[in-house]
């Protein structure tokens, strides 16, 4: 499976738990994960546990370091601010997201991190990758918790 396959799987798991359905994995240059997570926001009552920071924090356990500057952070979502400045701490190479987040992004939209003063390491960033599927898991995970609908089956790949 690519990156952004197994982006998706933990975000489908995620909305499965009933989670916001995100999902994030890092790799290194040889493709290999280091680290891979869906939201855990609810399960952990953490606000933080965003997928991207729970993926990085395992792939920085996993290397035994907290510069990851040769690993790709792909994600089924633009980065939110806070998600966009740990991927800059982390020191992040490269950056591939699905969905474009006009509303919460921190990447392309909203604080745009990568572009203010403020940042000390801006990643390469690669936008747009499987849009319009990352976005519908979304779109329908809203829809379906506005209906009162259960989450989606990720067995199923609904």
């Amino acid at each position: 499976m690519t990156p952004i396959e197994l982006a998706l799987a933990e975000a489908r798991a995620a909305a499965a738990r009933g989670e916001v359905p995100v999902g994030a994995v890092v790799t290194d240059p040889a493709g290999q994960v280091l680290g891979r997570a869906g939201n855990r926001v609810e399960a952990d009552h953490d606000a933080s546990a965003h997928a991207e920071i729970l993926a990085l924090r395992q792939a920085a356990r996993l290397r035994g370091s907290p510069r990851l500057t040769d690993c790709t952070l792909t994600v089924t979502l633009e980065p939110c601010p806070m998600c966009a400045q740990a991927a800059s701490f982390f020191r992040v190479k490269r950056i591939v997201f699905g969905a474009y987040d006009p509303k919460g992004g921190g990447v392309e939209h909203g604080a745009r991190i990568f572009q203010a003063p403020s940042c000390h390491h801006a990643p390469e960033v690669v936008g747009g990758i499987r849009e319009t599927e990352c976005a519908t898991l979304l779109t329908d995970f809203f829809r379906n918790k506005r209906s009162g609908a259960p989450p989606p089956n990720p067995r199923r790949g609904n």
